[in-house]
């Protein structure tokens, strides 16, 4: 029995979405022409038009033609969870916590393990307030979905160190640099145990000095189970140096709460059931 599971299981790693097991087998249908070359353009077609489309899998972060992604909360009616990347940063993680604290919210922090390295008593503050940590890559670098497998998993596996031996805590989600991806990240991530999350919906407050409509953009057609994302690494300043996000939060904290809707933790909307 076990001899048939394993090289399913191992299948399943490799090509985690039904598009990665057919983009395998376009490969080795390009092999075709080796016995008739009249074949050769409809293989070269096929083979174009499939790396075409699992580029378009990795360039689109809400994707899942690459593999399982979390959009938004499985489970928990009532519920949305808000996520914030790319810190912790020590001019506005601290306030964003002070912040959530005030509110009774907590957050999921995508943290990058060389600003946790360099930030220890910021991401011990993140864990012990009761937030969650997610791995966000080592450093950041915007050619990630460049990479191939070992430098990929180099990435994340420092990152998982970094935060497991600063806030004793194992991260369970992982998130992309920009959320941009390619097909070898699938299998590392199921190597080391991570989920792959990306949002529902964003404000652009790293590009965006307006508060207002990076809150409108937050809010339109907001319901149940949402992911949101903010910045509190990166994060953009207003037109009086105020990092966006310490503009936006309390008016997206104090919506929500108009609205029923509790904060909670990407780990919380897993385990959260139906009322």
């Amino acid at each position: 029995m076990n001899g048939h599971h394993l090289p399913m299981g191992r299948l399943n790693r490799l090509f985690p979405s039904a598009v990665l097991k057919a983009s395998a087998l376009v490969h080795v249908a390009a092999l075709l022409p080796l016995l008739d070359l009249r074949l050769w353009p409809w293989s070269l077609a096929a083979i174009v038009v499939n790396h075409i489309v699992l580029a378009l899998g990795g360039l689109l972060p809400r994707s899942r033609l690459l593999g399982p992604n979390w959009t938004r909360l499985p489970e928990g009616e009532g519920r949305v969870a808000l996520t914030i990347d790319d810190g912790p940063d020590p001019e506005v993680t601290p306030a964003v916590l002070d912040l959530l604290a005030r509110y009774g919210v907590r957050a999921t922090f995508f943290c990058i393990g060389d600003r946790v390295a360099q930030h220890p008593h910021l991401a011990r503050r993140i864990a012990r307030e009761g937030h969650e940590i997610g791995n966000h890559t080592a450093h950041h670098r915007y050619g990630f979905s460049l990479f191939g497998p070992a430098a990929i998993r180099r990435e994340i596996a420092q990152a998982q160190a970094s935060i497991l031996a600063i806030c004793q805590v194992v991260p369970r989600f992982f998130r992309a640099p920009a959320g941009l991806r390619n097909p070898y990240l699938q299998p590392c991530l199921a190597e080391l145990d991570l989920q792959l999350a990306s949002w529902t919906r964003r404000g652009y407050d790293t590009v965006n000095c307006d508060p207002e409509l990076v809150l409108r953009r937050l809010m339109r057609n907001l319901a149940s189970r949402d992911i949101l994302l903010l910045h509190d690494g990166r994060a953009a300043h207003t037109p009086d140096g105020t990092p966006v996000i310490l503009a936006v939060l309390p008016s997206l904290l104090a919506e929500l709460g108009r609205r029923g809707l509790r904060c909670v933790t990407l780990s919380e909307g897993l385990s959260a059931q139906r009322p």
